[in-house]
């Protein structure tokens, strides 16, 4: 087996770890799967001065004078939203219509062409057209196949491909919860350690690059502390009654900040790989 090989199922296999036990599944009184749109569209539209952000300025210096844009598990437009002044048209892929709809009127409100492709990636990257620069925020984390993932972005970009994560699965920081409510212990990998090690084995000259959002940098969030409970609830398949219990156990992580309500840390380590279209 090739390092590549061997690296891609170890990756699959760790993410498989993440899998919710059936039984708590059947038991939920509503699915923990999904992403609701209001806090995607409120991370975009807190994204405007992102310019000075390792992502944001490594597809920007992709771009050049001006050039077309992809973002893969778009969202709310978060990763691309910020590159509007040198994007000549934006393509938005990701899952959810209504994440979609939400960027393609928020884009539309700054003049700013965008084809939408619904569908997972790399299932929709034969209907999805060649740009300039790829670009792909906090989405590695749901790709079970990252090599089929990495390969397809790259084959898509002319310039260069710029993908975002946290250095640990972005769910890490509930796994007292669950063991908490469940009894459940939750896995601890995979890292972006191990996204960039898949990069080199794939060939690609892969660069990385750190740094540590705040709260001041991530935004985003909930106008209301029921919503962000209710997020946190509906992700430990627990009915509306353990609002009270669920928003004690969260302790200093339910805080508001600047108008938005979140439950993440307080800090997060972020990692920019990038690297230049093969020639």
């Amino acid at each position: 087996m090739s390092d590549a090989a061997r690296l891609a199922a170890a990756w699959a296999d760790d993410l498989a770890s993440w899998a919710i036990p059936p039984a708590i599944v059947d038991a939920a009184p509503e699915s923990p799967y999904g992403f609701p749109v209001e806090l995607f569209v409120r991370r975009a539209a807190a994204s405007h001065d992102r310019e000075e952000l390792t992502t944001t300025s490594r597809a920007l210096e992709g771009l050049g004078d001006g050039g077309s844009v992809l973002d893969v598990g778009a969202g709310g437009g978060a990763t691309s939203l910020p590159l509007a002044s040198r994007c000549t048209e934006l393509v938005a892929v990701d899952a959810q219509i209504d994440m979609l709809e939400a960027l393609a009127s928020t884009a539309s409100a700054q003049g700013l062409a965008v084809t939408t492709v619904l569908g997972r990636w790399p299932d929709v990257a034969p209907r999805t057209p060649i740009v300039d620069v790829v670009v792909s925020g906090h989405v590695a984390y749901n790709a079970p196949d990252l090599a089929a993932f990495l390969t397809a972005l790259t084959m898509h970009a002319r310039r260069r491909v710029v993908v975002e994560l946290t250095d640990r699965h972005p769910l890490t920081f509930m796994n007292d919860l669950w063991l908490h409510f469940h009894g459940v212990v939750r896995p601890e990998h995979p890292s972006a350690h191990d996204a960039e090690a898949l990069c080199r084995a794939l060939g690609l000259d892969v660069r990385r690059e750190d740094r540590t959002d705040t709260d001041d940098v991530a935004r985003g969030g909930f106008e209301r502390r029921a919503d962000v409970v209710g997020l946190i609830r509906r992700r430990l398949c627990l009915p509306p009654e353990r609002d009270d219990e669920i928003a004690r156990a969260l302790g200093d992580r339910l805080r508001e900040r600047a108008g938005s309500w979140t439950a993440g840390p307080p800090e997060q380590q972020v990692v920019t790989l990038w690297w230049d279209a093969p020639d």
